[in-house]
């Protein structure tokens, strides 16, 4: 289990690369062919985003009398399992930071 440090760290990281005053700062193509690791993670975060305010936009929809129960239900699973990797993916990164800060040199 992750210490509390270690994961405020690891918020204030992610924080970091998500901020967009800082997009300068650093390569968004790194030094492969394919995208920085940074840009897989904004790319992930905008994804559970958006469907965080699908499921809103549904829940209001059918408060308002305007969208079925079935399309509220699926919208909110979906949260739920974006949210759920997101979650598992930061537990791993966290796990394998500590994980490196372990070994010896």
């Amino acid at each position: 289990m992750a210490s509390p440090t270690v994961a405020a760290n690891a918020y204030a990281s992610l924080a970091r690369i998500l901020n967009p005053g800082e997009a300068g700062k650093g390569s968004d193509t790194g030094t492969g062919t394919g995208p920085s690791f940074s840009a897989l993670l904004k790319d992930a975060m905008g994804s559970v985003l958006e469907t965080g305010r699908k499921s809103d936009a549904q829940t209001v929809a059918m408060a308002a009398g305007k969208a079925n129960v079935m399309d509220v239900v699926t919208a909110v699973a979906e949260t739920d399992v974006a949210v759920s990797t997101l979650v598992s993916v930061r537990d791993r990164v966290i796990q394998s930071y500590e994980d490196i800060m372990k070994m010896t040199i």
